[in-house]
C-alpha cells in the first residue's frame, strides 16, 4: 500500500530531521501542509518508521517529551536521543528552544 500525498510529505520533513534536533507531531504535520494532523503524523510513524528508515525517534510532544510509554519504547527513544546529544531535564522534557528543529532546507 502507497502513502497518500500528505504521508509522502510527512516522510520526506521527519527525514530531514538532523541529528541531534526534535520536531513536534504538530511542526511535522503543519510542514506537511495540514497543521491539525498531528495524529496522522503518529499513524505514518507507525506504519512507515521501519519501511522507510524515519529517525523516528526525533520527534516528539509539544511539551518536548516522548509520547511513548515506559516498556513500550520510552527508554529506547530517550536513549536515542541522548546518543545524538539532546539532553533532558529531570521531568523528562527535551528544551525546544535548544533542540527544536526549524525545517530549513539546509
Amino acid at each position: 500500500m502507497t502513502a497518500d500525498p500528505f504521508q509522502q510529505r510527512v516522510i520526506a520533513c521527519i527525514k530531514r530531521i538532523p541529528k541531534g534536533k526534535v520536531a513536534t507531531y504538530g511542526l511535522i504535520a503543519a510542514m506537511a501542509g495540514n497543521p491539525r494532523s498531528a495524529r496522522q503524523v503518529v499513524r505514518a510513524l507507525h506504519s512507515s518508521s521501519a519501511k522507510e528508515g524515519l529517525p523516528w525517534q526525533r520527534v516528539v510532544n509539544a511539551k518536548g517529551q516522548v509520547s511513548l510509554p515506559a516498556g513500550s519504547g520510552l527508554e529506547e527513544q530517550t536513549a536515542l536521543l541522548k546518543a545524538e546529544g539532546v539532553t533532558f531535564d529531570r521531568g523528562g522534557r527535551i528544551d525546544l528552544g535548544t533542540y527544536l528543529w526549524g525545517g530549513s532546507k539546509k
